[in-house]
């Protein structure tokens, strides 16, 4: 059980990571611009989208999309959650300041990037054929054709 969900909570403690440090930068080198704070929240959903798009394209070349799928919409359901509820108190604000529109725009655009990004990863990986099943279909092809063909007598 836990060879499962330690990566998960890996995986969602780096994205929680790299929002707390978009925040921090936020907070301490550009307080009261909202314009450069929206470029490095832009730029924090780029990292995220990046992120997720290497581990999509790392595992899935080893697992089958369904494993990995759930593991990472997992991942990326906490780090959201983390990221709206808690992220928010290091920048000292809270969730709703910016009003329920903000609340659910930043929750859009994570969902955006996060989707976007694991879907380019694993979108590359099978365009290269390396994904798990064209693996697997490689492998069963050279199977059959490595057998000699039987004889039929009659």
């Amino acid at each position: 059980m836990r060879e499962r969900w330690l990566p998960v909570g890996v995986l969602a403690g780096v994205l929680f990571v790299v929002n707390v440090v978009a925040r921090l930068v936020t907070r301490f080198g550009f307080d009261g611009d909202s314009e450069a704070a929206d470029r490095i929240s832009l730029g924090m959903f780029a990292v995220i989208g990046l992120i997720l798009a290497v581990v999509a394209f790392v595992q899935g070349r080893r697992l089958p999309v369904a494993r990995w799928g759930a593991d990472l919409a997992a991942a990326v359901l906490v780090a959201m959650a983390l990221t709206v509820l808690v992220g928010p108190f290091l920048s000292g604000s809270q969730p709703f300041a910016d009003g329920a529109g903000g609340f659910f725009a930043q929750i859009g655009l994570y969902a955006a990037f996060a989707a976007g990004g694991a879907l380019l990863g694993y979108l590359v990986l099978t365009a290269l054929g390396w994904d798990h099943r064209s693996e697997s279909l490689r492998r069963y092809a050279e199977l059959k054709q490595s057998k000699p063909r039987r004889v039929v007598r009659r």
